[in-house]
């Protein structure tokens, strides 16, 4: 084995924390043994001699550890084992665990470099080809490490986005999983473990587009809240090879934790994968496993699982689909101050009536959070919110014209100054990073959490400033034959539905822990609304108002019941089985609960007995 040192090479990770905010997260034996399996599995032939491996993020070395188990095992020995890792200490680790494995045909090449330095400095973009003599590799085997690209230098991150045709909020594995598939041979085999947000969302779109041009994938799991590592990591394992002639349907599987029944056991989540349905494993957690097929053509190239059942779902929400929440208005996130501890309190009345700043104004919070009706607090959060509408622009307020405001201010200077950005950016050094529109904040507008396991859209018309931690979208047009705002009534009422739970598992199922779910732009602007104008739709409108003028009560309770069952039925579906809570879970949606027919609740829509 030899260790050659980059002249530029540095190391990144002196200790656990360093690690960690380096997006360093080392892989746990049982997923390494899983992911070298699933390579072997894919790869019956070997197609060169000797096999060439890479692992461009050696870390402490488990991966190729595991890999070179599972190719023992199977017979085979003479391996070049080539490696990347910027870590000296980290390196030091893996080259003591590998040299166990050191013999006359496993021999190894680890460097002290970056992988990604190496493709920037002999990949020829011209023509598409490595400028050096650089063999491929048959077997890549990788987990890169999940940190924006800022933290190779300015320089490097603008080259790398060139290369690979990276854009907006890119992140290093984004370019880790671009480079390496430069380097696979066109029979090879590669395994990757990414965050399994890199399948829904924005971000990750280009990085989608380009894999599915450059390779075929065999095989994908969504490994969701297993929590296979130490950090809070939710990961996804891709199997893939070379792009041929020939594409195969790519198998996939999804793992989430849920508080279903089990019907199977296994020793832990990897041995659960193996099952289907709801599984508990041996530290007494259940888990929904759901195999089918990954589906790449969904909403902006958002990869999904696909099944029979789910995707008659999703047709049958389609064909009564009137349009979707981005066609009433733009979904717009919440003013970002980055200093909330000086411009948003609930103690502002604390202060005595000549020093309280005059440009308080009320803000939305995910405190308040709460279906239809946000909820009423004795010390409700207002926000210095120092911008105003000027000749129909927005600018920065005078703070002469506000002393109580600037002396404020003026003594959380020095914090305020510390936003370099703000100030870089041509702005006045007391304004909030993203102010948004000043002339929306009085009109009426939904606003609701962006993570929560539970849907919560309320209508605001109190005039209140949206914080960050929420997203609020407001009516943009008129809409014929609809009052003003009314349409946003109907949009409460399908947001708050068991429905859109439904809807948001089976098209994104992006789950954090716990069962949240991120209620981000890209997902609600896509959500569906069905025809205003119907029967049904008018009723939903008119029933939607009434919860919210009733909340809260039980009458606002019993009327949420039926307009959810009301939200079903205007898309042509069931709603699932009642458990006794109003916010039951949908009968095969996050839980995995087996995806029958019935159980979806497609075909005919029952009688309601009542309208309220």
């Amino acid at each position: 084995m030899s260790l050659v040192a980059s002249r530029s090479a540095e190391p990144r990770y002196a200790n656990k924390e360093r690690r960690k905010a380096h997006g360093v997260t080392y892989t746990p034996k049982v997923l390494a043994d899983f992911v070298a399996c699933e390579i072997v599995k894919a790869a019956p032939q070997i197609y060169r001699d000797p096999i060439r491996v890479l692992d461009p993020a050696v870390g402490d070395g488990q991966l190729l550890v595991s890999l070179l188990d599972e190719l023992a095992g199977k017979g085979v020995s003479d391996i070049e084992v080539h490696g990347f890792e910027t870590d000296e200490d980290a390196l030091s680790v893996a080259h003591a665990r590998l040299a166990k494995r050191v013999n006359g045909t496993v021999r190894f090449r680890l460097v002290r470099a970056n992988f990604l330095s190496f493709v920037l400095d002999n990949f020829d973009r011209s023509r598409c080809l490595f400028a050096t003599a650089q063999p491929p590799y048959d077997i890549v085997i990788a987990n890169p490490p999940y940190v924006r690209t800022q933290i190779i230098g300015a320089t490097k991150a603008q080259n790398l986005a060139k290369l690979f045709g990276l854009s907006g909020r890119v992140d290093l594995y984004h370019a880790f999983v671009l480079g390496l598939s430069l380097v696979l041979a066109s029979n090879g085999i590669s395994g990757i473990i990414v965050p399994n947000r890199l399948m829904t969302t924005k971000s990750g779109a280009r990085v989608r587009a380009t894999l599915l041009d450059r390779l075929n994938l065999l095989r994908a799991w969504d490994l969701g809240d297993t929590k296979l590592f130490d950090a809070a990591v939710l990961p996804a394992v891709l199997i893939a090879r070379c792009r041929t002639k020939d594409r195969p349907a790519t198998k996939f599987t999804s793992i989430y934790e849920t508080s279903d029944v089990a019907t199977a056991a296994a020793a832990n989540p990897i041995e659960a994968l193996q099952k289907e349905g709801v599984v508990t494993v041996d530290d007494g957690r259940r888990f929904a496993v759901r195999h089918g097929e990954l589906n790449t053509g969904g909403i902006s190239g958002i990869w999904r699982i696909s099944t029979r059942a789910i995707d008659n779902w999703l047709a049958e929400v389609e064909r009564h689909r009137w349009c979707c929440f981005g066609d009433i208005g733009r979904v717009r996130v919440g003013v970002k101050t980055c200093a909330d501890r000086v411009f948003i309190r609930e103690d502002w009345d604390a202060l005595a009536d000549a020093d309280r700043p005059e440009l308080l104004r009320p803000v939305a919070t995910h405190h308040i959070a709460r279906q239809y009706r946000a909820l009423a607090t004795d010390r409700p959060r207002q926000i210095l919110y120092p911008h105003e509408l000027f000749q129909g622009r927005r600018r920065a307020v005078d703070l002469r014209h506000y002393p109580a405001s600037r002396t404020y201010l003026e003594a959380h200077r020095q914090t305020l100054q510390r936003r370099r950005y703000v100030v870089e950016a041509g702005r006045a050094w007391y304004e909030l990073w993203v102010p948004q529109d000043p002339s929306a904040w009085p009109l009426p507008k939904l606003v609701f959490r962006d993570i929560a396991e539970k849907p919560a859209f309320w209508l605001d018309t109190s005039g209140s400033i949206v914080n960050g931690d929420c997203y609020w979208l407001k009516q943009d047009a008129a809409i014929d034959g609809l009052a003003q705002d009314d349409i946003l009534w109907l949009v409460a009422a399908v947001g708050n539905s068991t429905l859109i739970e439904q809807f948001y598992d089976f098209q994104y199922n992006n789950k954090l822990y716990a069962g949240r779910r991120r209620f981000a732009t890209q997902y609600v602007e896509n959500f569906p609304l069905p025809n205003p104008h119907s029967s049904i739709g008018r009723e939903l409108t008119v029933a939607a108002k009434r919860v919210f003028e009733n909340m809260p009560s039980p009458e606002s309770a019993e009327i949420m019941d039926e307009v959810d069952a009301m939200v079903w039925e205007a898309f042509g579906l069931r709603p699932p089985p009642p458990t006794g809570d109003r916010r039951r879970k949908s009968v095969g949606g996050g839980s995995g609960t087996s995806c029958s027919k019935q159980g979806l609740g497609i075909g005919q829509t029952g009688q309601r007995t009542s309208r309220r």
